[in-house]
């Protein structure tokens, strides 16, 4: 359950946490009886401290009356620290321009990737990562590309979880995969197909600083263009060189 549990003497601040923390990708609106469920909160006090939250502008009503995450806390999050981001995102236009296809970067948080910056165009194939989502590793091509230079004892980790499979193309079998991220490491980019998203595939490079992965960048084709795939590795590495560049340069 996000946000916690029914634990007696939480304080105002983290009940407010919860309350917030209850959103996600897959729940950016609910109803104040959802919200209390998801958070923990207690009914009454989720309806007191959301009017409070309303009223600082943190929380908003949608049209239909459900709750959603409020402008105000979009402009703190303008504050937190982006400057891989901003290193990164001339290399993303790019390459964005150069191929027309969606274009992503994405950092390792746990066990998933989470997706900090996108370029794409009404022409290109939908994708299921956005800005502020996250995904687990396996079965993305970012994530294959970011798990292929971790270190031992955190791949191994991995792999001896159950791992989702989210199509029926996507690898789990650990001994497979295991051979997959050696293959990532030899050839220096990655390669899904379907494995994430059915009708979609995938090439990803890692943006290594000190041969630590930092970042993965990752561009997405539909599965009916399948053959054009290895003529995006070219420009992508080119793209990846340029941030990992742009990064050492920073540090």
């Amino acid at each position: 359950m996000a946000g916690g549990s029914r634990a007696p003497g939480r304080s105002v601040t983290s009940k407010v946490l919860a309350l917030l923390g209850a959103f996600d990708p897959a729940h950016p609106q609910l109803t104040l009886t959802e919200l209390a469920r998801r958070s923990g909160v207690p009914l009454s006090t989720a309806h007191r401290l959301v009017a409070e939250l309303e009223e600082w502008q943190a929380l908003s009503r949608a049209p239909d009356g459900r709750l959603r995450v409020g402008l105000r806390l979009w402009e703190l999050g303008q504050l937190a620290p982006a400057r891989l981001q901003d290193l990164a995102h001339p290399w993303l236009q790019e390459l964005f321009a150069g191929t027309g296809e969606n274009v992503h970067l994405a950092v390792r948080d746990g066990l998933e990737v989470l997706y900090v910056d996108k370029v794409h165009g009404r022409r290109a194939v939908p994708i299921v990562s956005r800005t502020g989502a996250r995904l687990p590793m396996h079965p993305t091509g970012v994530g294959k590309a970011l798990l292929a230079y971790e270190p031992d004892w955190f791949v191994k980790a991995y792999l001896a979880r159950k791992l989702e499979r989210p199509t029926p193309h996507t690898i789990t079998e650990a001994g497979r995969l295991s051979r997959e991220l050696a293959t990532v490491r030899s050839q220096g980019y990655a390669l899904t197909y379907e494995e994430m998203t059915l009708g979609s595939c995938s090439a990803a490079a890692p943006i290594l600083v000190d041969g630590r992965p930092v970042a993965a960048l990752g561009i997405v084709i539909s599965h009916r263009r399948v053959r054009e795939l290895p003529r995006l590795v070219e420009p992508l590495l080119s793209a990846a060189a340029g941030i990992t560049r742009a990064c050492a340069a920073s540090v």
